[in-house]
């Protein structure tokens, strides 16, 4: 008979207390050994991968989803390298992060600590097993991962790959715990267990986040969608300009740091706009625009206010002309999603303006959208992209997975001892 919820997360608790106290070396041997462990079970994890993928096709699953759920000798070689880059990353457990000593001669530090427990609730994306495993074990955590059932087949095979390096190291497996039971009961008591879990986060659209932080008793990292602008300054560089532009709507549409709304100066958009137009219809983006940029282009198609909301995760991009960057900022500020926002300006002015206005969790100044991403900003492999402001903001990478807690060090100090000297 198969454990349940409470019991799986239980044994997950107690082997990430053996965790938090490994040493940095031995954290860093085992992520290799996990590393290893992937490409070694390479057959068996792209066969699997398969199953869910065919499985998939059959149910009439979008091309944006398959995206996410495929995986190949190159992406499967790139979760390996990944989790070889969290193991040589420096070890946050242990950190100082402040130091005083008071007047009366204690020593008070602020030290980062595990976090304890964390649940990874996530959709079609089998890559976050292996570096939600990865990021959590550096940091001292055990995991809970509860993934969809479009990537079952390709989940158990790398968690099992991932477990046999564990149990080779002499590590309870529990540390990092597969759930295999995918009904919605068993995910909602999860969510329940506030006395053991510790935080969950999770990964996926929407409507899955927001049940989550609806069902939830536990801390929750949210990231409801990724709303991505790029704004195209007055008198900035047009070639720089279209050059992020492609990069952020078509290199991968589908992740969530993908443009989902060009905005320009009406300055520059008449030279603009029909050079944006041709080059993302040659990579076959459909376009939506007000009626400003469909006078100034041709196949553009009409733009609603929903379109200016939507994150498409697909081959799709709203435009709208602005007077300038003040309405920028207003359009972003009604329509954005705290993820990614980015512009494109020679006016130093400008951008230091555009980054003080947004509060959203990454901002870029004449850089592409698709960095905002945790290997790209040197976490490591990220955990998840938090838009809320909890204890971290933006991709989370190892220090996002610790907490602080004071450490005071003394010499027999009393708060009071008038009340010691008179007894």
């Amino acid at each position: 008979m198969t454990d349940d919820i409470k019991t799986l997360a239980l044994r997950c608790r107690e082997a990430a207390q053996v965790l938090a106290t490994l040493p940095s070396q031995a954290k860093r041997d085992l992520l290799e050994a996990m590393a290893a462990a992937l490409e070694g079970d390479a057959t068996t994890i792209l066969a699997a991968n398969a199953r869910d993928l065919e499985s998939a096709r059959a149910k009439g699953t979008g091309s944006a989803m398959l995206d996410r759920l495929a995986l190949d000798p190159r992406r499967l070689a790139g979760i390996a390298a990944a989790l070889r880059e969290v193991a040589a990353l420096p070890d946050p457990v242990g950190q100082v992060t402040r130091e005083d000593v008071r007047p009366n001669g204690i020593r008070v530090q602020k030290v980062r600590v595990p976090l304890g427990v964390i649940a990874m609730i996530y959709e079609a994306r089998p890559n976050v097993t292996a570096d939600a495993a990865a990021l959590c074990i550096k940091a001292g955590n055990g995991v809970i991962l509860r993934g969809g059932s479009e990537a079952i087949h390709s989940n158990t095979a790398i968690a099992r790959a991932l477990r046999r390096a564990l149990a080779n190291a002499g590590i309870d497996e529990a540390a990092l715990t597969l759930v295999e039971d995918l009904r919605r009961e068993t995910m909602l008591e999860l969510l329940q267990l506030n006395d053991i879990v510790d935080l969950a986060i999770p990964r996926g659209g929407e409507g899955l986040i927001r049940f989550v932080a609806e069902h939830a008793r536990v801390p929750v990292i949210k990231h409801y969608k990724g709303v991505c602008h790029q704004y195209v300054d007055a008198g900035a560089d047009l070639d720089l300009a279209l050059r992020l532009l492609v990069d952020g709507k078509v290199s991968r549409p589908a992740a969530c740091n993908s443009l989902e709304t060009l905005l320009v100066h009406e300055a520059v958009a008449g030279a603009f706009l029909p050079r944006a137009a041709q080059a993302l219809r040659a990579h076959g983006v459909e376009l939506r625009g007000d009626a400003a940029s469909r006078a100034l282009a041709g196949g553009i198609g009409e733009a609603t206010e929903d379109d200016y909301a939507a994150e498409y995760l697909d081959l799709v991009l709203a435009i709208r002309v602005v007077p300038d960057l003040d309405a920028a900022i207003a359009h972003i500020r009604r329509h954005g999603s705290d993820h990614t926002e980015v512009i494109v300006t020679r006016d130093p002015a400008h951008a230091e303006a555009f980054v003080q206005a947004l509060r959203t969790a990454v901002v870029m100044v004449n850089a592409s959208s698709r960095f905002s991403d945790g290997g790209e900003l040197g976490l490591g492999a990220e955990i998840g992209i938090s838009t809320t402001r909890l204890h971290s903001y933006g991709p989370m990478g190892l220090e996002a997975l610790t907490v602080e807690r004071f450490v005071v060090r003394g010499e027999g100090q009393v708060r009071h001892p008038d009340l010691v000297d008179r007894t």
